[in-house]
């Protein structure tokens, strides 16, 4: 027998079946996919502290979580529990829901006030507003680069027409 031959003998890799509870022969390649993806399982369940594996363990690990006996479960929060940052409930948070029709008209007129005076003081109003519309994260130099204008220049414009914006919103 070769010395290459004896060495990939002895090379052979196992992956351990915690419900089987035996060795299952493997080649290398599955072997390290098997793991990182165990691996990564492992982690995210510990980074929101459902698993408890102790260290001496972490070699039967397999990822099937919702079989194991270190495996703590998952927590089902309900929208009156406190929230520990502020301490009100996640209910608290939630929008009313009692809005008045007066209110949502008197926004929506204020919004078109708003576009009027952009439309104003813009010419590629319309453009930024389809942006906003379909993005409403998205940033100054990204419409800059959209409009093909310079960056620095349409943050100036931007600034000047926001400004202007706040005077009719009356902040």
């Amino acid at each position: 027998m070769s010395k290459n031959a004896n060495q990939s003998k002895n090379n052979t890799r196992f992956i351990y079946s915690r419900s089987l509870k035996e060795k299952i022969p493997c080649t290398e390649e599955q072997f390290q996919d098997f793991y990182r993806m165990a691996g990564a399982i492992r982690k995210k369940e510990q980074y929101h502290h459902r698993c408890k594996c102790p260290k001496q363990f972490i070699w039967a690990c397999d990822g099937d979580c919702e079989n194991c006996e270190h495996h703590l479960g998952y927590k089902e929060l309900s929208l009156e529990a406190p929230n520990t940052e502020t301490g009100d409930s996640f209910m608290d948070m939630l929008p009313d829901e009692n809005v008045s029709m007066e209110q949502v008209y008197e926004d929506r007129l204020l919004l078109e006030q708003l576009f009027q005076r952009l439309r104003e003081l813009d010419p590629d109003a319309d453009r930024i507003i389809a942006m906003w519309m379909a993005n409403d994260k998205i940033s100054d130099r990204a419409i800059a680069e959209a409009l093909g204008r310079k960056q620095r220049t349409f943050a100036d414009q931007m600034k000047r027409i926001r400004t202007e914006l706040h005077k009719i919103y009356g902040r």
